[in-house]
């Protein structure tokens, strides 16, 4: 069973003159936080489970004070009753909370890399080793206030996925996640913080709509420099021929006239592109970034042989979904 929360970006702390109150708690829930151990593992035990009374579990406790002092002033034998069955049945729920976290196995999934502006999602895998099944179990990013709910039978498992949206590319540790139940009478709330040591690496948002790529060059020992611009359709086409790699294929052709064609791979590999940083003609830095991510994807799509030039490190030509996840990366990382 899998339950499915998109969660919005982390907010930053209140300003601490406006709300002070809230800044306050902020910073101290930011440094218990930090006290957390990092792990992709977690068993939920007495130490880390904790239980706070709801909004309705207050509300009770009111109205059996009232039935109390009631039941005494008037020596009602039935509100004692009432009292006390009410007041046991409120005790044995936290009880019973309590024990649907208790031994509870969490396990983490990390994340794939994404864009900048993507969702990074991660999967949680509850596992319940005890026979009976544990109810409204919930899941969410700290503090985004959307759930993620499941139930996990016994002796069985569940898999919650969640989503997180990060602000600045790099490489991010994920956000503290909460878990938490108010089975079986919602009047007391069971809960727990877990701080994941997973991270997930976040590539530049690509340029939209894509620049043409700069020209190309011939590679180094070939008998003659070519220098074609790769902005339409690439020269050397022929017909298709079966085996061809479905990304030599001219699908924008086929479109048009129903026809197959193919790139000519010699062709293909005499071409040499160097993505430079200097030649993207941007000003800021993330401008470039975002060019450069959107022609390493423009340049794979096609088959090109592709280097990759920064002001601090370059990458030798090649191409392939490695040299492609290693320019993104270095992007990434820039």
């Amino acid at each position: 069973m899998t339950r499915t929360a998109a969660l919005p970006p982390a907010v930053s702390l209140p300003h601490p003159v406006r709300h002070p109150l809230a800044h306050v708690r902020s910073r101290v829930a930011r440094w218990w936080q930090s006290r957390l151990p990092l792990a992709d593992s977690i068993t939920l035990t007495q130490r880390n489970v904790y239980i706070m009374p709801t909004r309705a579990g207050l509300m009770l406790g009111v109205t059996l004070l009232v039935l109390l002092v009631a039941a005494i002033n008037y020596q009602l034998n039935l509100g004692y009753l009432l009292t006390f069955l009410l007041a046991g049945s409120a005790l044995v729920g936290m009880h019973v909370g309590h024990g649907t976290l208790r031994g509870l196995k969490l396990n983490l999934t990390a994340p794939e890399a994404i864009h900048l502006g993507s969702k990074a999602v991660f999967r949680v895998h509850l596992h319940n080793a005890r026979r009976r099944t544990r109810f409204g179990i919930g899941l969410a990013v700290l503090g985004a206030g959307q759930w993620a709910w499941t139930d996990v039978a016994g002796q069985a498992s569940a898999t919650v996925q969640l989503a997180f949206r990060p602000e600045r590319r790099g490489r991010h540790r994920l956000p503290t996640l909460s878990a938490e139940t108010r089975f079986p009478l919602g009047t007391f709330r069971v809960w727990t913080l877990w701080r994941p040591a997973a991270q997930v690496l976040v590539y530049p948002a690509p340029e939209v709509p894509a620049p043409p790529l700069p020209e190309g060059q011939a590679h180094e020992g070939s008998a003659h420099a070519i220098s074609i611009s790769v902005q339409g359709e690439p020269d050397g086409l022929r017909a298709y021929r079966r085996g061809d790699a479905l990304k030599t294929i001219v699908w924008k052709k086929a479109a048009k006239t129903g026809e197959l064609v193919s790139r000519d791979s010699q062709t293909l590999q005499q071409q040499t592109l160097w993505l430079d940083q200097q030649h993207t003609g941007l000003g800021q830095f993330e401008a470039q970034l975002s060019r450069l991510c959107a022609w390493v994807l423009q340049a794979e799509q096609l088959g090109l042989i592709y280097g990759l030039r920064l002001k601090t490190q370059d990458i030798a030509p090649a191409n392939g979904p490695s040299h492609q996840q290693r320019c993104l990366q270095a992007l990434a990382l820039a």
